[in-house]
């Protein structure tokens, strides 16, 4: 495959935008070459400016559950641009997207629209803060909440500590209330909370971690970090914007039968249009401006074109749950070709899962935390993504980027990306 209208065009992007991306995973530095640059896509399928074809497993990150393009998503678009794009005021859209959302999830009875994971989980935790009058908030190691100042922080060289900025322009004091410790460790936890006792306003987690691969939450962790936040009166925020449905039409606070007291969402409610939001509880719901003092506003916040194609994608899969499990299967059968792949090669690797969504590591032994994921070698990674994607094969530019599928994927191609992946391995190893 040849990449020069790619290569041209990040050169000429470096000249007008930091990087040549708006996103630093989409400039491909994690696997040693220049970007390529989307021109088209159509479920399975993404076709870059170069001409070039590749199964895609990117899916944007999470929200083409119905594969690029998708039909159903479109349904009615057209003519609500027609309509208008923005008012600056009230639509009737926004209230049947509050509604679908707490149909689906019975732990949000109140919903507030943002255009973005990123400003939900922000918001999310100033409310938090502003119900419980407290200031600190317990975040993991490897969980990703978005680009807000109060969570670009690392775990120190201890177990459990006080945030260290992991961003320049992130000031100390801005994260000097932002506790770290290791996903899946509850005894951790409990520490965290005792040294800071009646301090913590929120845990905010991702219950499957998807930005250090994939790595689920252990039940027995996940339902003690509910009963520990009940106990000391500590708000339990689901960063779902991963997640909420993705995995499930409840999300994976359904499926582990949990209910948190917030959570929070993001691309997948806009079908892949920019939306967020977030919700929970009324009485803590009830803290946001103009019912409380809590402060947060947005033009955009809502947008009708976006509101739209989400629900469209939505009320699909409402009506054919089905699909989940079609996404499921396709999941696995990937999977299980990925461990023939690496029992029969010998290659370093591992495959971790939770239904739709899984990650291959070139590490052995079990994830369960931020610590295993970076034993992982991310130059044969590297290795592998390239010769992948010479074989017409898009996966995450990332180690530590989970895979997503789509009900457009074929088992055919599936077993294509197995038959790839064990020439590739085979390759690796010699």
């Amino acid at each position: 495959m040849k990449f020069d209208q790619s290569k041209a065009l990040f050169e000429e992007a470096c000249n007008y935008i930091p990087g040549g991306v708006n996103s630093p995973v989409r400039a491909f530095g994690s696997v040693g070459m220049a970007p390529i640059f989307a021109k088209e896509s159509k479920g399975s399928k993404l076709i870059d400016v170069d001409g070039n074809e590749y199964i895609d497993y990117i899916c944007s990150w999470g929200p083409m559950l119905l594969g690029h393009s998708s039909d159903i998503a479109y349904q009615g678009i057209l003519e609500m641009i027609q309509k208008g794009t923005s008012y600056g005021i009230a639509t009737e859209i926004e209230i049947d997207m509050a509604k679908e959302i707490i149909h689906a999830y019975p732990s949000v009875e109140l919903l507030r629209m943002v255009n973005s994971g990123t400003e939900a989980t922000m918001s999310a935790l100033r409310v938090a803060r502003g119900y419980t009058k407290r200031d600190k908030i317990i975040k993991f190691e490897g969980c990703y909440h978005g680009h807000g100042d109060a969570l670009l922080v690392k775990a120190g060289s201890g177990a459990m500590t006080f945030g260290v900025p992991t961003s320049s322009g992130v000031t100390a004091g801005t994260v000097k209330d932002t506790i770290v410790v290791p996903y899946n460790d509850l005894e951790a936890v409990k520490r965290a909370v005792e040294e800071n006792k009646d301090e913590i306003a929120a845990v905010i987690i991702e219950p499957i971690a998807g930005n250090m691969g994939v790595v689920p939450a252990d039940e027995s962790f996940i339902h003690g970090l509910r009963k520990l936040t009940e106990d000391e009166g500590i708000i339990l925020i689901f960063d779902e914007v991963i997640t909420g449905f993705r995995v499930n039409y409840g999300g994976a606070q359904k499926l582990f039968g949990i209910t948190p007291d917030m959570t929070t969402f993001g691309k997948i409610i806009g079908g892949g249009l920019p939306v967020g939001a977030y919700g929970g509880k009324k009485e803590i719901m009830s803290c946001v401006s103009p019912l409380g003092g809590v402060y947060q506003a947005g033009t955009l916040s809502g947008n009708p074109i976006a509101l739209s194609m989400g629900l469209n994608v939505m009320r699909y899969l409402r009506d054919h749950q089905e699909h989940y499990d079609e996404i499921e299967m396709k999941a696995i059968r990937l999977e299980e070709g990925y461990k023939k792949c690496i029992q029969e090669t010998g290659i370093k690797a591992t495959v971790t899962r939770f239904k739709g969504m899984l990650c291959l590591f070139f590490t052995d032994g079990a994830i369960k935390n931020y610590d295993d994921v970076i034993k992982s070698d991310t130059e044969l990674y590297a290795r592998y993504f390239r010769a992948m994607l010479q074989k017409g094969i898009l996966l995450p530019p990332a180690q530590f980027e989970g895979l997503f599928l789509s009900t457009a994927h074929s088992n055919e191609e599936i077993d294509y990306t197995i038959q790839a992946t064990r020439e590739v391995f085979e390759s690796l190893v010699k």
